[in-house]
């Protein structure tokens, strides 16, 4: 029995209510979460540079124990970010239903955030060529959403107002749009100007910047 065993319906705490819809629901890519939240190409390049470094050195000494050291924490150090981001993934479920977005997040302490569609202010979007990308989200309000709490699920340096992100989303273009679409059918317009103000994404524009 793992942690998930009783829900009800997987990513969801409860049963939907009554009149209420799942319109999708995703994973991250934990491949392009690795590289994205865990930053493993960094890592694994920081390493190679210094294990090199370790080797011009042993070349003057003859000593070659410090270069297998090097590349060799390097190793382990980037075999465990990559398993703990396939762990994040696996863990993960985002839902968009046609009344919020629920984030089924956390490898030892599960949790799950409910974001109704008319607390979120604005989505951006950041796609990767390899078809994946991320969701920001700005919520209205003051939103009571802890940094670390959040991580790896939360954009990077927002840390005084955490912005809650959909990670490494595979098929970005299109859930980005249905989001839009969700949004503006759950909270017409017209929109005010300020960004404060809006209530919900223009739809059009998540739709070209994911073209």
């Amino acid at each position: 029995m793992t942690e998930y065993d009783n829900e009800p319906i997987p990513g969801l705490p409860d049963r939907l209510p009554p009149g209420e819809s799942i319109l999708w629901q995703g994973s991250p890519d934990w491949r392009a979460l690795a590289r994205a939240a865990f930053h493993t190409r960094l890592i694994a390049g920081y390493f190679g540079a210094l294990s090199v470094l370790a080797l011009a050195l042993a070349r003057s000494d003859g000593g070659y124990t410090g270069v297998v050291m090097t590349a060799l924490l390097g190793v382990v150090g980037v075999a465990l970010l990559h398993l703990l981001a396939w762990a994040s993934a696996r863990t993960t479920i985002y839902t968009l239903t046609d009344r919020r977005i629920v984030m089924r997040i956390g490898i030892a302490v599960p949790k799950c955030i409910n974001l109704p569609l008319a607390t979120i202010a604005s989505v951006d979007l950041a796609a990767r060529t390899d078809g994946t990308g991320d969701l920001p989200l700005t919520l209205t309000g003051a939103p009571k959403l802890g940094y670390l709490a959040l991580w790896p699920h939360a954009r990077p340096w927002r840390i005084n107002r955490p912005q809650p992100m959909l990670r490494a989303v595979p098929g970005i273009g299109t859930v980005a749009a249905l989001i839009a679409r969700t949004c503006l059918a759950a909270n017409p317009g017209p929109w005010p100007a300020t960004p404060d103000e809006r209530r919900a994404p223009a739809p059009m524009t998540l739709e070209a910047q994911a073209a």
